[in-house]
């Protein structure tokens, strides 16, 4: 067995863990930091919204000997507004320009085909309107406000609210992160964008969600016993889970890698950035999100809870105990589970479980049968 998959078994098993609850004030500190440096990029720079969003005019000409930096600068003269350009495959060239109508579109489609030497006739023009841009931006903003609503209610049943809460809070900051570092770079914002939003936040609820499910099995009966906290069993969800987060982060991320950093950055495809940087932010931030944020905060919310409040101080309670004894358990130990509780707790689907029945069954009683 890798040296990875050994360590995944012993994270599985409890032998071996981090404290991932316990350090929670740590992860909200820099994910409050990343997160106001993101609104401070996205309110003093802005998103640069393609002409999908705003309105504007695409000009694709033939195939020409004229360098990229040159047509911007034609069609910048020419339209008075920034322009985007583009290399294709055939040795044509894609000029982006937004913020223009139609009759601005034929004068400039004259002046870029005078400037680069070429038939305006074979300048092929693309207008879009900004009454239509305006609505493609409405829509994908109700299509994210519907993403985010249903997945609260699945949660909230599937689970409980405090779940849907903390995932809810997992996806805001997601979002919030990706739209801020597309603001920071200036990487133009397109419904490919949209596309990979939505993508990985459904990435990042699936991470989430399997996190939750392990917790959700190992909390059940929690108060019938005394030996851990509601923490303690989270902490231990996570390190169980760890590995398999981290292996289908890794394996997600690097095609997307692929795209954004030898398509877009090496091989000059720009129109590959708008849905690659998206899915590359996103699927790093969802998993940082997934173990950092939306389970410690389960557990903060959970241990508010009266019965969850009360269950926490017994069992500090007994630790102090049993540390004067030297017998204080770690946090998502791999000791035996309710060795000391009473027969009636033995049931409680908590912590570690997978130590044979037999040995918690036989302690304190004859090996004879009962009468």
């Amino acid at each position: 067995m890798s040296k990875l998959g050994n360590l995944g078994a012993r994270l599985h098993r409890g032998e071996v863990s981090y404290d991932f609850v316990g350090n929670r004030k740590i992860w909200y500190g820099i994910s409050i930091l990343i997160t106001i440096t993101a609104i401070v990029g996205l309110a003093v720079r802005g998103l640069n919204m393609g002409i999908e969003f705003q309105g504007g005019a695409v000009f694709t000409t033939p195939k020409t000997s004229v360098s990229v930096s040159q047509a911007e600068e034609y069609a910048e003269a020419a339209s008075g507004h920034d322009a985007i350009v583009q290399q294709l495959g055939n040795g044509s060239l894609r000029i982006q320009i937004a913020g223009i109508d139609t009759g601005q579109a034929d004068r400039i489609n004259q002046a870029l085909a005078d400037d680069m030497k070429v038939d305006a006739e074979k300048i092929n023009a693309e207008l879009v309107g900004p009454s239509w841009g305006e609505q493609i931006a409405n829509k994908a903003w109700q299509g994210l406000g519907i993403f985010l609503v249903l997945v609260v209610i699945y949660l909230a049943i599937a689970f409980e609210w405090r779940m849907a809460v903390a995932a809810f809070v997992a996806l805001i900051h997601d979002i919030t992160i990706t739209v801020g570092i597309y603001a920071l770079v200036g990487f133009e914002v397109t419904p490919g964008t949209v596309i990979g939003l939505l993508t990985i936040l459904g990435y990042s609820l699936y991470d989430t969600v399997v996190v939750f499910d392990s917790l959700k099995e190992q909390t059940k009966d929690i108060t019938k016993q005394t030996r851990w906290t509601y923490s303690d069993i989270a902490n231990r969800s996570i390190n169980s889970t760890l590995v398999r987060s981290i292996n289908t982060t890794v394996v997600a991320l690097l095609p997307v890698a692929g795209l954004l950093f030898i398509g877009g950055g090496v091989l000059g495809a720009g129109m590959l950035n708008d849905i690659s940087l998206s899915l590359f932010v996103g699927l790093a931030a969802g998993a940082y999100s997934s173990i950092f944020i939306a389970t410690p905060l389960v557990a903060d919310l959970k241990e508010r809870e009266p019965k969850l409040k009360a269950l926490r101080k017994r069992v500090l309670a007994k630790r102090a105990q049993g540390g004067d004894q030297g017998e204080t358990p770690a946090a998502g130990s791999a000791a035996e589970p309710f060795d000391d509780e009473p027969d009636d707790a033995a049931h409680a689907v908590v912590g570690p479980r997978d130590q044979p029945a037999s040995r918690t069954r036989g302690r304190g009683r004859p090996s004879g049968k009962r009468r």
